[in-house]
């Protein structure tokens, strides 16, 4: 068994009133691509701010790398932060900034490297998602591909041994989309990152997804969990088939 390089152990979480989440525990295991789903108001979102430690869970732990996000401070949560990336949903880059300065940014408050080396570590990056000739570009002046890709080499800059993306291909064509999926899998495989991914477009899903898990709102917690293709073709739970299935749920 390979080893988790996430635990959650009895989450829950809220904003102030009932618990949107509720004794939530999961592993991810390091190297591998785990995909959050279900539908919409489940939680895919709320669980995701707590992982990245923007939302403190009202119960229960998080450990990445062994090391509680929510429970670290000063130096030690510094520590924890650089071992993840994020790409949020929009990209979320700078406009006023060129593909490379945004990847630069990280860089600059977290490490000391000198000017050229940021530059220099900023471009192999974006080499690595296929903008190596973008560099220069404002995001105004890009695809929204290529937006999401610059905003992946972003949450690469630190090399962090964890990567979180919401909704990457939210917005996109189909071929576009897919090549994004192809992108996820090389990096996987190649640099044998773990990618967490929030999504409910069932090609990619299918695509890249190793583990997934499926999040439900009445129960406040994970309906299912395992490899799409087994939930797919093995679970009788209704709101799972119809999930996969792309059907309408009986009443």
């Amino acid at each position: 068994m390979v080893e988790p390089i996430i635990e959650v152990r009895g989450l829950s979480a809220a904003y102030g009133g009932p618990p949107i989440l509720d004794g939530v525990s999961f592993d991810v295991r390091r190297s591998e691509v785990f995909v959050i789903l279900g539908g919409s108001g489940c939680g895919k979102s709320t669980l995701m701010k707590c992982l990245i430690g923007l939302l403190p869970p009202a119960k229960g732990k998080i450990l990445i790398a062994g090391g509680d996000i929510h429970a670290a401070s000063g130096k030690k949560r510094a520590a924890l932060l650089k071992k993840f990336g994020v790409m949020y949903q929009s990209g979320a880059l700078f406009g006023s900034l060129t593909l490379e300065e945004n990847v630069m940014l990280a860089m600059e408050e977290f490490t000391r490297l000198p000017s050229d080396a940021r530059r220099l570590v900023a471009r192999m990056k974006l080499s690595l998602v296929g903008l190596e000739r973008f560099t220069g570009h404002f995001p105004s002046e890009v695809s929204g591909g290529m937006q999401k890709r610059a905003a992946i080499a972003r949450a690469m800059a630190l090399d962090p041994e964890v990567l979180f993306l919401d909704e990457p291909s939210a917005g996109l064509d189909p071929v576009t989309s897919a090549g994004l999926d192809d992108l996820i899998l090389s990096l996987n495989r190649n640099l044998g990152v773990t990618f967490v991914i929030v999504s409910h477009e069932l090609a990619s899903i299918y695509a890249v997804a190793d583990r997934v898990i499926m999040l439900d709102q009445t129960k406040k917690g994970i309906l299912a969990e395992g490899a799409p293709a087994d939930l797919r073709d093995h679970d009788d739970n209704r709101f799972v088939h119809a999930f996969f299935h792309r059907e309408a749920v009986p009443a």
